[in-house]
């Protein structure tokens, strides 16, 4: 029976600066199993962009694009689907300001156009973007990046009600449908795995963690997270570089 369930953000937190998991992290995953705790990935990224994280740790639970798509044991829970309406206004917005828009489903993704924001973005991210502007006309969309650095506000006061804001980089906002969030993503889950009543704990480092902060029992704070996060967590380990993961599951006897 699972007696606890831990959340995992990826960039900055699971990922060290490589983009890669810690071999510690691996095998303290691992050990999670053996004292019935359930490990989830929870990330703003989408689940075709982590198959590697998935293998090298065995993890099949996870609420991806900031809770726009939830899956568990390797099946899909709930995915958002953006309108064709909304779609085309983003679209039609963001052609104004210039800004290109990245159009994401749990399989793929595709621009509207390349910029040198956009080529430096997927470049960190280790992703080939394919640029077809018309992609999203004939794709279930999940998930939008709209690259831009200063127009936050715009966008939130253009698509109240219809589309949420966050800005996880300098160089782009994730975009999701209203009401979704990391912190939906985590009730979906709990709620259609039936573990509402197993403990729960977060680790992360960024914004877009805040709200799933607010869900979870015990939320863990990277040391290398915004003072945001740091402010909010029930305990701050030490850095994705330094074995935060190991340390956080250790403190909370989670792991041996």
């Amino acid at each position: 029976m699972t007696q606890a369930v831990v959340f995992f953000d990826l960039d900055g937190t699971l990922f060290d600066d490589a983009k890669k998991v810690l071999p510690a992290s691996i095998t303290a995953i691992r050990e999670l199993r053996t004292h019935d705790v359930l490990p989830v990935i929870a990330t703003g990224r989408n689940v075709f962009e982590i198959q590697d994280v998935l293998d090298a740790t065995g993890i099949d639970a996870v609420v991806s694009a900031n809770g726009s798509y939830v899956q568990y044991q390797g099946q899909r829970l709930s995915a958002a689907v953006i309108s064709p309406a909304v779609l085309a206004a983003v679209t039609q917005f963001a052609a104004q300001q210039g800004d290109p828009v990245g159009y994401f489903n749990n399989h793929g993704f595709r621009l509207s156009q390349a910029t040198p924001d956009t080529r430096a973005n997927f470049k960190l991210l280790r992703l080939n973007a394919v640029v077809d502007p018309d992609w999203y006309q004939s794709q279930p969309i999940n998930f939008l990046n709209v690259f831009n650095r200063d127009k936050l506000k715009a966008y939130q006061d253009r698509f109240a009600g219809q589309l949420s804001f966050v800005r996880n980089n300098p160089r782009a906002l994730d975009t999701m449908v209203t009401g979704v969030s990391k912190q939906t993503g985590i009730r979906t889950f709990l709620q259609a795995a039936h573990l509402e009543t197993a403990r729960t704990y977060a680790f992360g480092d960024g914004f877009n963690d805040l709200q799933m902060f607010d869900e979870v029992d015990v939320p863990v704070a990277m040391g290398n997270g915004v003072p945001a996060a740091k402010a909010q967590a029930a305990y701050v380990t030490t850095t994705n570089q330094t074995d935060g993961i190991v340390r956080g599951l250790r403190h909370f006897q989670l792991i041996d």
